[in-house]
């Protein structure tokens, strides 16, 4: 039963990335997997079901991911101590694990596929766009940057996702794509680089 669920959301999924959310009938998941909308129904109320489903996955597996690397799952209000126990190189490694999980792993992949195709559709979209591909992990690498006293946090964390969201773009289109996964790597190890070299906060504020 469990399988069957999990196969209609992979197959939902794939058909919200490249047709659209909107595009996209229970008939036709339902005729992708060679099953009766009735047989469907008995799995999920709705495609909104289907849906709501597909994100709480998500939300599940960027949490799964986090905790893998013993980064914080939640904002710095919620879990202050845990941002300050990381260091530049757990998160330049965490940095590496996510590009793989947004460029690899099949669900994430489509997921975010979906949201860039979506984001201009509706607000909901867009705002499921910014909370995990925009200003929602820009936000959190600041914060991370800022418990870990670099320097001018937030411009850093903006050049850092900026990097990291052309890589993704390239990365689609890229016909060697261990290639790009190291040109990526070799840029957030040379950014990392000038961040230990930069002042620390505290020296800063003490000049």
């Amino acid at each position: 039963m469990r399988n069957r669920k999990e196969e209609i959301l992979t197959v939902a999924l794939h058909l919200f990335a490249r047709d659209g959310y909107e595009a996209v009938s229970v008939s036709q998941i339902a005729g992708e997997l060679d099953m009766t909308k009735g047989a469907l129904y008995r799995h999920y109320k709705s495609k909104r079901d289907i849906f709501d489903c597909i994100v709480e996955r998500m939300e599940q597996g960027d949490s799964e991911q986090a905790a893998e690397y013993d980064m914080p799952e939640d904002d710095k209000e919620s879990m202050p101590d845990q941002y300050k126990t990381v260091s530049l190189e757990e998160f330049v490694e965490y940095s590496k694990s996510m590009f793989a999980y947004w460029t690899e792993d099949d669900f994430a992949s489509s997921f975010r596929k979906m949201l860039t195709i979506e984001q201009f559709r509706s607000e909901e979209m867009q705002g499921l766009y910014q909370q995990y591909l925009s200003s929602g992990p820009a936000a959190y690498v600041k914060d991370l940057f800022e418990s870990m006293e670099i320097a001018h946090a937030e411009e850093n964390a903006v050049r850092f996702y900026a990097t990291m969201y052309f890589y993704y773009s390239v990365y689609d289109g890229a016909d060697d794509k261990e290639k790009v996964k190291k040109e990526f790597a070799s840029a957030i190890g040379s950014m990392a680089q000038e961040w230990i070299k930069q002042p620390k906060l505290t020296q800063i504020r003490k000049s």
